[in-house]
């Protein structure tokens, strides 16, 4: 009989902490060999992605990045037994191998054979145990590569710079770089007149710490460089920045009396750069005394079970970015205020407006609303960032598909071939969205499956 956890005592309850801990150690162990053992045996047919990574995002509560690394240790590992015997006997944290493994796949250039198993063996040892730390086994590693890295000085070789930028959890972007000297003085260079300090009309001094003025300039920088005309094209388009709203929220934040007819006949962009229509939806939406709102103007809260029915669903929030994704009311306002916005008007069930065209390629606005409803690619768990897909039509154009939306889904190149290639099938269903069916190899049962855009929970 398992004692319940508030029946331990306190040394208990420090025993069995440290043994869950490095039972997990184990089993993380055990995932990296299983994920091994299913990249060299699983076909990608059977997982349906081009390997585990993918798989292990859709099918566990891996993030990507966490699934990446996972694949990245159980095919590294097999080239360096003396790690792999420190993880499998959780003798090293798995972040720690991840860093071990980098230096041995990589080494400094002029550091010997000899030199690269003593260096990977004393850092193994620096990572055994609790006292462990990741600042000294990084030092270690740098001091390595500053000692054997070759003739190019660590400020000059442009082969270490990286850049990384990551969605958090609450929608915000989390950048980190590394870069060379060269690199770093042009990024310098052109924060240096955007980031001084611009005092008020009235002479109040600029409250902006450096590092939001560094982020403003940096803002300003993508501004300059989206409205240049000799930017790369991406997908036949130049990139621009796309808000995504439904037919009713458009309607609200214009303030045009428009009818569901006069939008549907309009083109899908669009452009609202008149102040008034945003202080003409405030005036609608705020304070007053019509049911909805409470005396103070703060909205109340319905009751009805139902109005919570989709609240994990498409049509909650009244903007959605293609890289970013939700938007809120406010800031959708403020687009629609201040700049040109392109919007891909879209009905009460979160589907674009049909543009319908009978030639065989996608156009450019069919990519856009394609994008609105899909979001990316369409095949449930994947989600490869819109700009990276394109448009597959369900029923071959070779067999008298149109191409529709009706008959249009965005998919990467790996699911576009996956497709074409297995007994995977697609339907847009009664909800105009797509539906991938997956072949017996797979689900047994055949289960429908809906769009990486469409799944999650729903209040029944």
């Amino acid at each position: 009989m398992t004692t319940e956890i508030w029946q331990l005592s306190e040394d208990q309850l420090l025993a069995d902490a440290a043994a869950v801990s490095h039972q997990i150690q184990l089993l993380e162990a055990r995932r990296i060999a299983l994920v091994a053992e299913i990249d060299t045996r699983v076909t990608r047919e059977k997982l349906g992605f081009p390997g585990p990574a993918g798989w292990l995002t859709s099918t566990t509560l891996l993030t990507p990045g966490k699934a990446n690394k996972i694949l990245a240790l159980a095919r590294g590992l097999k080239n360096f037994p003396d790690i792999a015997d420190a993880v499998n006997t959780g003798s090293i944290s798995i972040d720690h191998a991840a860093l071990i493994l980098d230096f041995a796949e990589t080494p400094p250039h002029d550091l010997p054979p000899e030199g690269r198993d003593i260096a990977r063996a004393a850092l193994i040892t620096a990572a055994t145990g609790p006292d462990a730390r990741t600042g000294p086994l990084r030092a270690a590693i740098t001091r390595l590569h500053d000692l054997y890295g070759g003739t190019t000085p660590p400020a000059e070789d442009t082969d270490r710079n990286e850049l990384f930028a990551s969605k958090t959890l609450n929608g915000r972007m989390i950048m980190k770089g590394d870069f060379d000297a060269i690199t770093g003085e042009k990024l310098l260079t052109a924060l240096s007149p955007l980031t001084a300090p611009r005092p008020a009309v009235d002479g109040t001094p600029d409250e902006r710490s450096p590092a939001r003025r560094r982020a403003d300039a940096f803002g300003h920088i993508l501004d300059r460089y989206l409205a240049a005309n000799n930017r790369p094209t991406e997908g036949g388009e130049k990139p621009h920045v796309n808000l995504h709203i439904n037919l009713r929220d458009l309607t609200d934040l214009t303030g045009s009396g428009n009818s569901t007819d006069d939008i549907a006949d309009d083109e899908t962009t669009r452009t609202a750069t008149e102040p008034d229509r945003a202080r003409d939806s405030d005036s609608r939406n705020g304070s007053g005394s019509g049911s909805g709102t409470g005396g103070d103007g703060a909205a109340t809260p319905p009751t009805d079970r139902g109005t919570y029915r989709d609240v994990f669903g498409d049509g909650t929030t009244v903007g959605w970015l293609p890289w970013m994704g939700p938007l809120s009311r406010t800031t959708s306002r403020q687009l629609a205020c201040d700049c040109i916005l392109t919007a891909i008007v879209m009905d009460e069930t979160g589907n674009p407006i049909n543009l319908a065209r009978t030639a065989r390629t996608v156009t450019a606005r069919q990519k856009r609303a394609l994008i609105a409803r899909d979001h990316g690619c369409a095949f449930p768990g994947c989600g490869t960032p819109a700009a990276w897909t394109e448009g597959h039509h369900i029923r071959h154009w070779a067999d008298g598909g149109p191409t529709d939306l009706n008959n249009l889904v965005l998919l990467c190149g790996f699911h576009h071939r996956l497709i074409h290639h297995s007994d995977w099938e697609i339907v847009i269903a009664d909800d105009n969205h797509p539906w991938f069916t997956p072949p017996a190899t797979v689900d047994p049962n055949r289960q429908p499956r809906p769009s990486h855009a469409r799944a999650g929970p729903h209040i029944a």
